[in-house]
């Protein structure tokens, strides 16, 4: 199965805080379920710039130190990707917006991460997914 892998608490927020739109600098072209991956890594930087966008949008966001990293842990469904000039709601400016729908949570599956879309093995998904 198909899958991204996304910096906390952005993951988070995907799952548990209905953030419907994921900022990329590139389009996708695919339509349709895939699984959420949270990166392993995460500066405390990044971290806190990405809590205090969270709270703009009026979510309070877990602390680092309580998210799961390193794991899959959700499926969304993407409908739409659109390029935007604007920042709106969850969409930054200048970035393709792809539009998610449907979030849920699964059993975490420990899991290696990988820049761009990846697959993740379909017995893995499916023993925790059914």
């Amino acid at each position: 199965m198909k899958a991204l892998s996304v910096r906390q608490p952005w993951v988070w927020a995907i799952i548990y805080a209905l953030k419907d739109i994921e900022n990329r600098g590139w389009p996708i072209h695919y339509r349709g379920d895939i699984l959420i991956h949270a990166a392993k890594t995460c500066t405390k930087k990044a971290y806190f710039e990405a809590k205090e966008f969270c709270q703009g949008m009026g979510v309070l966001s877990p602390e680092l130190k309580s998210l799961r990293r390193g794991q899959v842990i959700g499926i969304v469904t993407i409908v739409d990707c659109r390029f935007s000039q604007v920042a709106s709601g969850w969409g930054i400016s200048e970035q393709y917006h792809w539009q998610l729908e449907n979030p849920r949570e699964i059993t975490p599956i420990p899991y290696i991460g990988r820049l761009g879309i990846f697959e993740v093995p379909d017995d893995l998904v499916m023993e925790v997914a059914a």
